[in-house]
This record gives C-alpha cells, sequence and structure tokens, in this order.
C-alpha cells in the first residue's frame, strides 16, 4: 500500500470525506510529506498532523476511484493527480509528536530495524511463550500469525517454548528469520503466490517428515499453531 500511494507525496489534498470520526478540514491544503509504516500502521504524514491507517482483519484501498459504497468508505483524501479511498479499517488522526514516541526500530522491515533490540526485549521476557513474543508488537512489530508459525518451523521450534529455554543460537534465528520471512511474504504477495509456499500454516502434514501436524491454539493470545512435533523442539 505504501508504495501504491508514493505519487500522492508532495501533493496537496484539494477534498476529504468519509465517515471516520475526526476532523477532516484541519488536513484541506495540506501537503502528504511522506508515508511512513510501522507494523501493520501506515501513517500518512503532513504538515501539522498525521493520519494512521490500520486495515484490520478486513480492511482495502483503492486508488483514483472509489469502488466500495459510502457505508464502507472510512477516508477519501483526493489531490490535483487523483485520490486514496480506504474502507472498512481503522483511521485516526494523530500529531506529529506521537509519531516522535514510535520505536521505529521495532519494525522488522524497517531500514533502522535493531535485532540487538529485539533480543534485548526477549531476554527480559523469560517466562514468554515464543508464540507470544513474535507476535508482540514491541518486540517484532509487523509480523503476524502466518509468519509467525512459518518462522517458528524454518528454526525447528514448537510454538510453546518458553523464551528464557532457548539457546543462544536459537534466540538469533528466531529474531534473524522473523525479518528474513517478512521480506519473503512481501516478495511472494507480490507475486500472489503467497500461499503456494506456506509449509505449515494452514496444512495438516509435515512437509520434512510426513507426520501429522498439530494444530492448536497457544498463548495467551489463543492464535492458531500449526507445527510439528517430530521437526520442531519444544524447551
Amino acid at each position: 500500500m505504501k508504495e501504491s500511494l508514493q505519487p500522492f507525496v508532495g501533493k496537496q489534498v484539494t477534498e476529504a470525506s468519509g465517515n471516520a470520526k475526526f476532523d477532516k478540514d484541519p488536513f484541506l491544503g495540506q501537503t502528504l510529506m511522506e508515508i511512513r509504516t510501522f507494523g501493520k500502521q501506515t501513517y500518512l504524514v503532513f504538515e501539522k498532523a498525521a493520519i494512521r491507517i490500520h486495515l484490520l482483519m478486513f480492511g482495502s484501498y483503492s486508488i483514483d476511484e472509489q469502488t466500495k459504497p459510502d457505508q464502507s468508505l472510512r477516508l477519501a483524501l483526493i489531490f490535483p493527480v487523483g485520490g486514496m479511498y480506504f474502507y472498512t479499517c481503522s483511521v485516526k488522526a494523530v500529531g506529529t509528536e506521537y509519531l516522535s514516541e514510535i520505536d521505529w526500530e521495532a519494525d522488522v522491515m524497517s531500514d533502522r530495524w535493531d535485532p540487538s533490540k529485539a533480543e534485548k526485549k526477549l531476554k527480559a521476557n523469560p517466562e514468554m511463550m515464543v508464540c507470544d513474543a513474535l507476535m508482540n508488537q514491541d518486540i517484532f512489530s509487523g509480523v503476524g500469525n502466518i509468519i509467525k508459525n512459518e518462522v517458528l518451523f524454518r528454526i525447528g521450534v514448537q510454538p510453546e517454548s518458553l523464551v528464557g529455554n532457548l539457546p543462544a543460537q536459537k534466540r538469533k534465528e528466531l529474531i534473524a528469520e522473523s525479518r528474513n520471512y517478512s521480506f519473503d511474504f512481501l516478495e511472494w504477495k507480490r507475486e500472489f503466490t503467497l500461499k503456494k509456499h506456506w509449509l505449515v500454516h494452514t496444512k495438516s502434514i509435515c512437509p520434512t517428515c510426513g507426520q501429522k501436524l498439530i494444530k492448536k491454539q497457544t498463548g495467551k493470545g489463543k492464535r492458531r499453531s500449526f507445527y510439528c512435533e517430530q521437526d520442531q523442539e519444544l524447551y
């Protein structure tokens, strides 16, 4: 989405509408300075304020034309070069000072990603299950349930393992693969081949040993986990 919206950077808003509950008039005439992402949140940064977009589970967007009915339209911003439309999602106006409070180094796909900071946060939570750690947006901003399941299979760790029990090497693999898989995810998403690359997520048979995979709600979040007891170790 960030890439699709880039042509609007540097352009002024001429119209703003939608059913998101904030005053849109202050954005009229403002220039879109940049687009930032933090995990699954996108920030449209203007001169005096920003708009945070989170597509949640069923949100979507379109460019240059409204493709869904008004009741689904959360926000429409019109520029001299076209428009952007956001549907069935969370839209909120935030002050520019809010952006300075975000730990951009926690975003697994950011150029500012700091693996040493992630490791420090993991060490501070030894009793946390690794499935919860990966889904913790303060540690791995941007990682979701699919990435969680695939990363843990890649490194051979069961989701209910405790962070404090992981050997140092496994902890480093957890951190590295959270970023690696996120970029793989994006590439496959662009190619419309994401599901073809899933090894365990929503699968029933382990691709390595052929054993039946465990499907279980794990961690405090009770999110679906798919894993192999044979090829993934419980620490």
